[in-house]
């Protein structure tokens, strides 16, 4: 197994839990600056996925790339849509079932387990493309934790079992990486998935949650993730 993918992992899988301890240890956070940090990025995972995701996955799996990420994104989208239907990035402000934060916790396993496909994929292609997907996966996974842990607390759990919530997301992540190590249809499609993925949670997940707020600085925000997004890639050499 590669052992900077390992590393990756569960760093972004500590970065989940980070976002439930801000959550249960009753840290006030501004919306203003969520919307920022979510708006910054689907810039950067926009960019990673359109700019090097999908090219390296045609090339790794050819023409039949494009279904499969076309198939990946679609598969989310109908997830999300019925199993987790309630989530969304940021703080709970209202009181909801058990049923739907359960739900919601599922719903997220499914791309929090290709998370870590996408980091340990993309490692394979360079060291380079793999530090920008995972600074990519990183960018949300502090976000992603924090509305996990938040909906469970709404639902009337405990501050422990919301953050057991937040660390199976983590969990999940560094299972992701640890597979495609050990199978080799995800070593072979795991790319194209992972763009699909990745760019489902830039564009429909992400982007939705700050769309509608008015004022230059949520675009500001977008626009500056996708731009450093191509600051590092130059650094890394891509």
């Amino acid at each position: 197994m590669n052992r900077a993918a390992l590393l990756y992992g569960v760093a972004a899988a500590v970065a989940n839990v980070l976002g439930a301890v801000a959550v249960t240890s009753r840290t006030a956070w501004s919306l203003r600056a969520l919307d920022a940090i979510l708006s910054f990025a689907a810039g950067f995972l926009i960019a990673v996925s359109v700019i090097d995701l999908v090219p390296e996955s045609i090339k790794i799996a050819g023409p039949i790339a494009p279904a499969i990420i076309l198939g990946a994104y679609v598969l989310v989208h109908i997830t999300q849509h019925t199993i987790g239907r309630h989530f969304h990035f940021g703080e709970e402000t209202h009181s909801v079932s058990e049923l739907v934060s359960v739900s919601a916790l599922i719903g997220l396993l499914m791309h929090t387990f290709v998370d870590g496909v996408a980091v340990a994929s993309s490692l394979t292609v360079s060291s380079g493309l793999g530090a920008l997907v995972f600074v990519a996966i990183l960018l949300h996974k502090f976000p992603e934790g924090l509305a996990i842990s938040s909906l469970f607390l709404a639902a009337g759990a405990g501050r422990r079992l919301a953050i057991y919530a937040a660390a199976a997301l983590g969990m999940t992540t560094i299972a992701g990486v640890v597979l495609t190590s050990q199978l080799t249809t995800l070593q072979h499609y795991g790319l194209p998935i992972s763009a699909g993925v990745t760019l489902y949670v830039g564009a429909s997940n992400l982007v939705p949650e700050f769309q509608d707020r008015p004022g230059l600085r949520i675009p500001a925000g977008f626009v500056a993730g996708c731009a450093l997004y191509f600051v590092a890639r130059s650094m890394a050499s891509l």
